[in-house]
């Protein structure tokens, strides 16, 4: 009874979670343009390390000294996968400046393959994520960057491994997956 509470529930949570990120990333495009065009691959791998970096730290130290919560932190992860995703389709080419309404089509097609793929494995792992800690979803999310960066390494070259992409899909999960079941920081003590 309660596995099909959850996987009707899940798309629900989903939405909710990733309609937060959204409206985040929106504000920032508005603010900032979009800046991160100029991020390699590379850098936008070390953009989501640092994050999951300093979600794991303050996991293990049980403090933290910035005001930036984990669950913001998570937030910055989810959105820069899809800039990860963005970029990876999008390439080198000249154009740093995109409007608004590009870019954020380009993100919800990003979010709806995130979608798809997530609920593809929802069925056939049946919602394992939501026996997972926190601090697994933050390991797993620096997993996969140092896959990301050793098929960089490899000149995206891989012999039987996903690419990149699928890496960056799997980081946008984890991090929904997260954020669904986030627990207040005082609770990580």
């Amino acid at each position: 009874m309660t596995q099909l509470t959850h996987e009707v529930n899940t798309p629900m949570q989903f939405d909710k979670v990733v309609k937060d990120c959204r409206d985040i990333f929106l504000k920032k495009t508005i603010d900032y343009g979009t800046s991160w065009r100029v991020y390699r691959i590379i850098s936008v791998a070390d953009q989501i390390y640092i994050k999951a970096r300093r979600i794991r730290n303050i996991q293990e130290q049980g403090v933290q000294k910035v005001a930036d919560d984990i669950k913001s932190e998570f937030s910055g992860i989810l959105n820069y996968s899809i800039i990860g995703l963005i970029q990876l389709e999008l390439g080198d080419e000249e154009n740093e400046d995109l409007n608004v309404e590009d870019v954020m089509k380009l993100f919800d097609e990003k979010v709806q393959s995130s979608k798809a793929l997530m609920l593809n494995k929802n069925h056939d792992y049946g919602e394992a994520w939501r026996e997972m800690s926190e601090e697994s979803f933050a390991d797993l999310i620096l997993a996969k960057i140092l896959r990301i960066r050793q098929i960089l390494q490899n000149k995206g070259a891989t012999l039987i491994s996903e690419g990149i992409d699928a890496n960056f899909y799997d980081i946008f999960n984890y991090a929904v997956f997260a954020l669904i079941l986030h627990k207040p920081a005082s609770q990580l003590v």
